[in-house]
């Protein structure tokens, strides 16, 4: 859960992705998903991957993501 200090600010927030939580470095409004390019609302954000420090919009991102070989760009 982040916090009102975390939630504040206005654009695109900057974040460290761990294992189990995230630590916003810079508050923002939201990230953008790495597949889509999409806006995904802090508060919203349930998918990303720690081995990359990218978010994704919804599973579908995620399955996208997955089938790129590992050093392609999307």
């Amino acid at each position: 859960m982040l916090g009102r200090f975390e939630r504040g600010g206005s654009g695109e927030a900057v974040v460290e992705y761990g294992d189990s939580n995230l630590r916003v470095v810079r508050p923002g409004r939201y990230v953008r998903c790495a597949v889509t390019g999409a806006e995904i609302p802090l508060d919203e954000l349930r998918y990303w991957s720690v081995e990359r420090q990218e978010a994704y919009v919804d599973p579908d991102a995620v399955l996208r993501r997955l089938r790129q070989g590992p050093g392609d760009e999307c």
